[in-house]
């Protein structure tokens, strides 16, 4: 754990601002339901309103796996926190320790973590990579070559187009693999907690406590999973399976949401994330095997470019969905056929992560006058 020590300002930065942001998650669906349509236990119109770099630069490539599970454990430990002060506190006042919490996050920050320090000997760029001992590699070099990066030039002064972006995609069939991944996973993801606690709501009454509760057991399971159970599991199988294991209980927990028939099974559901919690940490490894250290960034931000693409997408699509077999109009009698619509999005992000298979990691690979030589 020592060699995690110089991670500790960002796990900090991480905690203070998921804290901030979980602890008003279960509040909201009651603010916008008692604003829209008080008294109510469905609202059409409140449903549609509610429409990882440095740890890569800092640590070696066996460890990357445990410490982004690390990372998010610490994101799941604020999530429990957070949740758990929801239920000590007003609504009014949920909103003004958030934004309390949320300025305190930015002053850490900006006084204590420092930016990540580039390794010099890894600055081997994607974009020329896709070596397979037949000339290809030449080919990639070609494709962005002024991308290689340089002692006395700064790397990506620009944000990267979206042609560097289509490229570097197109650089490594794991990359593209993964990006299916993350795309199919955080529509799912966006969706389901975006029809989630209004399903509740209308089916079981469920109010800002018993989300609150729900969260908390999920949170607890999570951060007792990646930062005890992760770290064991990953050397003995492999980013790769734990991906794929991770993947089909995110969709068996979301399936078992959309047939609950009584008040306790989205409980029983909620414990899932014992298991389903390693996806987003094991994705992330895996792509940032595939790159130097000078090139996290741009790989993990073009994963992140693309889930939140998916975070856009997803409202518009399952909102109305969910608004729909919600109400007396639905074609027919199934409130939670959209949380069963996200669970197929998920079951397709699970069935892309098994044909998924991971290539040597770049580090262990070099670029000599922009061709690929294997190390």
């Amino acid at each position: 754990m020592e060699k995690l020590s110089g991670l500790s300002h960002l796990f900090m930065t991480i905690f203070l601002h998921n804290f901030s942001t979980f602890m008003v998650i279960p509040a909201i669906t009651d603010v916008t339901m008692s604003a829209l349509c008080p008294g109510r236990d469905e609202c059409s119109l409140a449903i549609y309103l509610t429409g990882f770099q440095q740890a890569a630069d800092n640590v070696p490539e066996s460890r990357r796996a445990s410490t982004f599970g690390i990372l998010s454990g610490i994101a799941s430990s604020a999530f429990v926190c957070g949740n758990l002060s929801t239920r000590f506190l007003s609504t009014s006042s949920t909103f003004q320790v958030s934004a309390s919490v949320a300025i305190a996050a930015l002053v850490y920050m900006r006084l204590f973590l420092q930016d990540s320090i580039i390794d010099e000997q890894l600055s081997t760029p994607i974009l020329t990579y896709k070596g397979n001992g037949k000339g290809k590699g030449k080919a990639n070099a070609a494709c962005c070559a002024h991308e290689i990066p340089s002692k006395n030039v700064q790397v990506f002064k620009s944000a990267p187009s979206l042609e560097d972006m289509l490229c570097l995609l197109k650089s490594s069939v794991t990359l593209s693999q993964a990006a299916v991944v993350a795309f199919f996973y955080s529509l799912a993801e966006v969706g389901l907690h975006a029809s989630l606690m209004y399903y509740l709501k209308a089916q079981f009454h469920f109010s800002k406590d018993q989300f609150a509760d729900l969260m908390v057991i999920s949170g607890i399971a999570g951060t007792v999973s990646q930062l005890v159970i992760m770290p064991i599991l990953t050397p003995a199988i492999g980013e790769a399976r734990l991906l794929a294991v991770g993947l089909f209980f995110n969709c068996v927990h979301v399936f078992l949401y959309s047939i609950a028939w009584t008040f306790w099974v989205p409980y029983v559901a909620s414990m899932f994330s014992l298991l389903f919690v390693f996806s987003q940490p094991c994705m992330r490894s895996i792509v940032s095997k595939q790159v130097g250290s000078c090139e996290q960034g741009k790989a993990q931000g073009c994963i992140s470019g693309i889930s939140s693409f998916a975070n856009v997408i997803s409202p518009l699509v399952f909102s109305p969905l969910t608004a729909l077999f919600l109400s007396e109009r639905a074609p027919f009698p199934f409130p939670g056929f959209s949380i069963m619509c996200v669970g197929f999005a998920s079951l397709i992000a699970f069935i892309q992560s098994l044909m998924m298979r991971t290539a040597p990691p770049i580090a262990n690979q070099k670029v000599v006058n922009s061709n690929y030589v294997d190390a």
